[in-house]
């Protein structure tokens, strides 16, 4: 059976035109499913008794299981571990910030970037989401978050998975997400994160919405690079900041520069000068994140007083550095480590 929530809003018009329906009937489907949150098409009311049983018949709807909530009592961010129909499972986070609140989605179930800071990287990869189960992760948080009168605000691709290693799932996913007559979200409360997959890059700036987009660069030369993010040894760190540079980017628009401090690793004075030299002239703002313990038991976070010596080294350079802050680091915040206890004994794939 095909997934109605999988297919955007021109896909689904022709799905009902297949059907021998008129093409205005898979409007009304859309909004059922992404504006009233509907999963059941005996609830769809402005269709017609036989159209309902039809659609029953021929197409069904994505599914996701929540195995375990966590909130965080400190700051309220809270995580969620969802099985899909296959009994694999995904993580999403929903971090709080005061009255923002910015929903971290997955996009695989594993994945094979092999960064070895990463607790992701320990499953290997599995398989793609699908567009739906990417945006089913959005309906199904904002259900819970209502119980408690509250919404997502923001949406980050960046929980499981490397987005542009399953671009074109995203793309469908960031459509309904960003279509006014589906989820309804700005494209600029939307932002994808790569690892540096620089032949999707370009893509991405083609869409017609175009939204935000992060980057994890976390080293500054190509052997530290290599050794914590393997994809360096196909787009090394000269590569990726020359397609940085070349990109379109909007007026008043800038790029996240994402870099994980790891005592020892990328966090000297040194790192910091190479980092301005290679920053310079790109409109960026810099997120230093301190290294959230879990992900490999080599690697420890720096401490308080090396991290902002190294922002201030930055913003002397006139760099817009910001020390994001550690939300959600009770609840297991890095992806990869809530899934892990689910799946302990298994023997995971590269």
């Amino acid at each position: 059976m095909i997934k109605v929530d999988t297919m955007t809003l021109e896909e689904l018009k022709e799905f009902m035109v297949v059907q021998g329906e008129k093409s205005f009937r898979g409007e009304q489907v859309y909004k059922w499913i992404f504006q009233k949150g509907v999963k059941d098409f005996s609830h769809m009311t402005d269709l017609s008794v036989e159209l309902r049983r039809k659609l029953q018949n021929t197409a069904s709807f994505t599914y996701l299981k929540p195995i375990e909530i966590k909130r965080d009592e400190y700051d309220g961010s809270q995580k969620f571990l969802f099985e899909l129909e296959d009994k694999n499972k995904i993580e999403s986070v929903a971090l709080k910030d005061q009255d923002r609140i910015t929903l971290c989605v997955s996009t695989q179930v594993g994945c094979r970037m092999g960064c070895a800071f990463c607790a992701t990287a320990k499953i290997g990869f599995i398989r793609d989401l699908t567009a739906g189960e990417i945006v089913r992760q959005v309906i199904e948080v904002n259900e819970h978050l209502a119980t408690n009168s509250e919404k997502v605000t923001n949406i980050v691709f960046m929980g499981m998975g490397e987005p542009l290693d399953n671009y074109h799932n995203v793309v469908k996913a960031i459509e309904i997400i960003t279509d006014e007559m589906g989820l309804g979200y700005s494209h600029r409360k939307v932002t994808v994160s790569t690892s540096g997959v620089i032949d999707r890059i370009d893509e991405l700036f083609k869409l017609k919405k175009q939204v935000n987009l992060a980057v994890s660069l976390n080293a500054t030369t190509d052997d530290i690079r290599s050794a914590i993010m393997p994809i360096n040894k196909k787009f090394n760190i000269e590569k990726l900041m020359k397609k940085l540079k070349s990109l379109p980017i909007q007026k008043r628009k800038r790029i996240t520069i994402e870099y994980v401090m790891i005592k020892g690793v990328n966090d000297t004075l040194d790192d910091a000068k190479r980092l301005v030299r290679l920053l310079n002239g790109l409109p960026i703002k810099l997120n230093l994140i301190v290294y959230n313990d879990g992900g490999n038991e080599n690697y420890r976070a720096p401490d308080e007083q090396t991290v902002l010596s190294f922002q201030k080294y930055l913003l002397d350079k006139h760099i817009t550095a910001f020390i994001r802050k550690s939300l959600g680091k009770n609840i297991e915040g890095a992806c990869g480590q809530l899934y892990a206890k689910y799946n302990k004994g298994v023997q995971y794939g590269y």
